[in-house]
């Protein structure tokens, strides 16, 4: 990953509640209502052959049901006959049987390595499709969701090797000639790795695109790129201008390439174990209200040659004619007017910044440079080890009588643990297949994912202490490529505690989110709302203003769950044979 930058996940602390109660359990009723289908759906079970912990994350999870975020009261799922089907919600209490849209042409059954068939919805008018059987069809549907204008066509099939599932699409214009990207995902035996599972996962990305041939539209395949990995992306999704890749995931994956590029990779791996004994380029000091940059500059350098121009957010730092030596977005405001430079006996440039905002220390000068290196203080070591000084204790607890004892080991609870010590988001160029841009997550867990804006990426969910905090991907914006949207508080711990749980999933407007269990049990959490009456917290002796509710349905149902979609006013639940519909809020 040499030459990606560094990069982190910035919270908006106005969507956090360091004040959160909790959440109040509430016995109002939710309205359930059940449809019977006609033909089971075609859930496929994991074989003898498919034992892994990434077999069960890939195909033993997978979501049975497919949400249109472009028309957000769609659902559509695979029947045992290979028919797509439609539920359709115009009213709750009138709800039609679902409808067949699309049949798949093969016979499902007569394959014995199959998966199961996946959909993705890559426009308000382009389907992806796949039977499980290594067949991948592109369908035209007209717009969805009306029965007078939804017609599925076949305008491209193809068959691409191995049975694969579909993680995501997106249908794009690119000159003037439009394009459909598709990213497929495997789990392939891996006869060189004897040590480890013994499998690898593969994600295929492959554009077709539209071809003018004796005047009429046809799609070809232009390209298909292989990345490879040896874990299931939690998430993995391509950009809408289908430039790049997004992937969140427990071990990296990088693109198998040709020797030309395998020798161009061995000299960047050169370049860099040389590039690591260099000194680095600047060193900087902080206080609270203060910022020192100490630059090296060659001898023959006068202060002629030298220009420095600060920006509230920005720094550049020029030598001669020489391109910038220093320059980015500052990782917090300055106050551009007050910063000054000097040059130092010892032929270093020093540069003062003074902070906008007093008090929080940077962890990071230039975000996402990582050629400085920051020096701290003696003082500044022992104010810090001082603050931290009531944490440690050469006994476990030395006050067990105090209200609040040390924290220890033994305080955390099982729930609070989980298999993947760290994963990574990495963000991957299509034109030169390397990675850009790589946020490693650290113990932020990732919970799921979910459309808010079907023309955007799919926003991600991850744990952050006990929240769950949304993230919305930005590939057009490289200053601000993934904006915190929305909190559900303490859901990040709630949902530690549920052992059973399948699903997850949010409304896009962020009202609530709930989760599911293997067997019957959905659990609702709602976002905090006003109060209509008064309620005190005696312990704390205030009066409450709003007030967060968890709601709890259980299914009457025996089968176990196979798919789970949110809208912003209703739960869908598939089991094998029935599809509920939980109404979670009223519509305007």
């Amino acid at each position: 990953m040499a030459g990606a930058a560094h990069c982190s996940l910035r919270t908006k602390r106005l969507l956090l509640d360091p004040k959160f109660e909790g959440y109040k359990l509430s016995l109002e009723p939710l309205a359930c209502y059940q449809l019977g289908l006609d033909a089971a759906v075609a859930e496929v079970k994991l074989r003898d052959d498919q034992y892994t912990l990434d077999h069960m994350r890939a195909f033993g999870m997978y979501n049975y049901l497919h949400l249109d975020s472009w028309s957000q009261d769609n659902v559509y799922y695979v029947d045992q006959f290979g028919r797509v089907m439609n539920l359709s919600v115009t009213l709750d209490t009138a709800l039609q049987k679902p409808r067949e849209v699309f049949r798949l042409p093969t016979d499902l059954t007569a394959c014995d390595n199959r998966l199961c068939a996946s959909i993705h919805f890559s426009s308000s008018t382009w389907v992806t499709l796949s039977d499980g059987t290594g067949r991948l069809y592109l369908i035209k549907s007209g717009k969805r969701g009306n029965s007078a204008s939804e017609k599925w066509e076949i305008v491209f099939n193809e068959e691409l090797g191995s049975p694969f599932i579909i993680a995501h699409s997106v249908s794009f214009v690119k000159s003037d000639r439009h394009s459909v990207a598709v990213l497929l995902l495997r789990v392939e035996k891996d006869e060189l790795d004897t040590k480890g599972s013994g499998f690898h996962i593969t994600l295929e990305w492959v554009t077709i695109a539209a071809i003018s041939k004796e005047g009429d539209h046809q799609y070809e395949i232009l390209k298909r790129r292989f990345l490879q990995g040896k874990s299931v992306p939690h998430y993995a999704a391509i950009e809408p201008s289908g430039d790049g890749l997004m992937i969140v995931s427990y071990k990296p994956f990088k693109f198998m390439q040709d020797e030309d590029d395998k020798l161009e990779e061995n000299d960047d791996a050169k370049a860099t174990n040389e590039m690591k004994v260099v000194d680095p380029l600047y060193y900087w000091q902080q206080t609270e209200d203060d910022v020192t940059v100490t630059v090296h500059i060659p001898q023959d350098i006068t202060k002629d040659d030298i220009k420095v121009r600060f920006s509230p957010d920005n720094i550049c730092v020029t030598l001669k004619d020489q391109p910038p030596l220093v320059e980015g977005k500052l990782y917090s405001s300055v106050d551009h007017e007050s910063c000054t430079w000097i040059i130092r006996e010892n032929k270093s440039l020093e540069i003062s910044l003074i902070k906008k905002n007093e008090g929080p220390r940077w962890p990071e000068l230039i975000v996402g440079d990582t050629r400085g290196e920051f020096i701290m203080d003696s003082s500044q070591c022992s104010e810090i080890t001082e603050s931290l000084m009531h944490l440690t204790s050469e006994v476990m607890n030395p006050n067990p009588e105090k209200e609040n004892p040390p924290c220890n080991a033994q305080e955390l609870e099982e729930c609070d643990a989980f298999l993947e010590d760290s994963a990574s988001l990495c963000r991957f160029d299509g034109d030169t297949l390397k990675v850009t841009h790589v946020i490693n997550l650290g113990s932020n867990q990732y919970l799921f994912s979910v459309v808010v804006d079907p023309r955007e990426m799919p926003c991600f969910c991850l744990r952050h202490d006990v929240d769950a905090l949304l993230w919305q991907p930005h590939s057009d914006q490289p200053e601000n490529m993934w904006e915190h949207i929305a909190t559900f508080n303490a859901l990040g711990y709630v949902q530690a505690s549920k052992q059973d749980k399948k699903f997850m999933a949010c409304a896009p407007d962020y009202s609530y989110a709930a989760l599911c269990e293997c067997l019957r049990r959905v659990f609702i959490y709602r976002q905090p709302t006003p109060l209509s009456t008064v309620l005190y917290n005696r312990k704390e002796g205030r009066q409450v203003g709003q007030v967060a509710k968890q709601l709890v349905a259980t299914l009457e149902a025996n089968d176990p769950i196979l798919g789970f979609q949110a809208t912003s006013e209703r739960l869908f639940v598939l089991t094998t044979k029935t599809l509920f519909l939980i109404k979670v809020n009223s519509g305007n």
